[in-house]
């Protein structure tokens, strides 16, 4: 494999000419510069990227951390959609993407800045976080850029790529409403999602200017899970057989309800109608297929790119976006039972 000094020795220029050639360095005349990178390019050489971010003290890095990695979330397949967006939109401005798994147990023992610096990233795009996890506060105090996905932080250095979620629930819970449902319950995640908090604030928001008067008993803890949504669905749905639709904060956990539904002999959407969130790709196929509201989980992963990126170009440009959302009506919704 050729190395600089190959090229140095090819040219017939200096060693620390060829590198400030090939790192971009002005210092260079337009000349040289040619003549080093047709000689790079006829011996086939390939820099070694470590030495270079060494050298230029950028590793051209990001990276994807994200909290309780699991098996569970393969079902939704979330996290890899908006990996998909992270990726394409970091290399096309060349940058590399990394995954990185954490917890609230790891986060006690290593501060965000030190896994960091550990994993040479640049800048980090945080999914999965939760309002108590250690990170949020060492966000805020480092000086590395983040951007957080679906918590809505924003500073300096930190910014936030999010949906309309308050208005992604009040066009699940109108929906509802337009179709003759007064009795509406909502399935909702645990109480440290950002996501929770504004899909709550759109469902109540819904019903109150509709003149109906937002019942506690019927805001569940799903904790964005199908099984705990289909435990909680199955008590809830005998103690309130009154409900006759039920709004879920998540695919997953309208996925739960259906099955609590159908163990408790509940047609759906006859006798219970279902709305959920996310728009995976299991809501297509269930049975009957379900409604829901459609996030745009792929282009969430590449805004979140181009926050970071011109926050590490230090672009004094948005810190944050928030997407729409839209309403997908399938089979899971029909008209209030009479």
């Amino acid at each position: 494999m050729a190395t600089i000094k190959d090229i140095a020795k090819e040219a017939g220029v200096s060693v620390t000419t060829v590198s400030r050639a090939l790192n971009g360095y002005s210092d260079v005349s337009e000349k040289t510069r040619k003549r080093i990178e047709e000689t790079a390019e006829r011996l086939n050489y390939s820099p070694n990227s470590l030495a270079r971010s060494l050298v230029m003290n950028k590793s051209r890095t990001i990276g994807l951390l994200v909290s309780e990695l699991n098996r569970s979330g393969a079902k939704d397949m979330f996290t890899f959609e908006v990996m998909c967006g992270i990726n394409d939109s970091a290399s096309d401005i060349g940058y590399d993407l990394i995954l990185i798994s954490t917890n609230p147990d790891k986060q006690q023992q290593k501060s965000y800045s030190q896994l960091c610096r550990e994993r040479q990233v640049e800048g980090v795009i945080m999914q999965g976080i939760k309002l108590d996890d250690p990170y949020i506060q060492d966000v805020l105090n480092s000086s590395i850029p983040c951007v957080l996905v679906d918590v809505e932080v924003e500073a300096d250095n930190v910014g936030y790529v999010t949906t309309d979620n308050v208005f992604g629930a009040q066009m699940a819970v109108k929906h509802l409403l337009n179709l003759g449902h007064t009795r509406i319950a909502m399935m909702n995640g645990h109480d440290q999602a950002h996501v929770s908090m504004k899909r709550r604030k759109g469902y109540e928001r819904e019903l109150n200017d509709a003149g109906i008067n937002v019942k506690d008993e019927y805001v569940l803890n799903g904790e964005f899970l199908e099984p705990a949504a289909e435990t909680e669905a199955y008590t809830f749905l005998q103690q309130h057989p009154e409900v006759t639709a039920m709004f879920c904060a998540s695919d997953l956990m309208a996925l739960g309800v259906m099955r609590a539904a159908a163990r408790l002999n509940l047609r759906v959407p006859e006798d219970l109608s279902i709305v959920g969130f996310d728009n995976i790709v299991l809501s297509e196929y269930a049975s009957p297929p379900l409604t829901t509201i459609s996030q745009d989980k792929y282009q969430m992963g590449y805004e979140a790119a181009k926050l970071l990126t011109s926050m590490l170009a230090k672009s004094d440009g948005a810190r944050k976006a928030v997407l729409d959302n839209q309403l997908i009506v399938r089979e899971t919704t029909a008209p209030a039972p009479s």
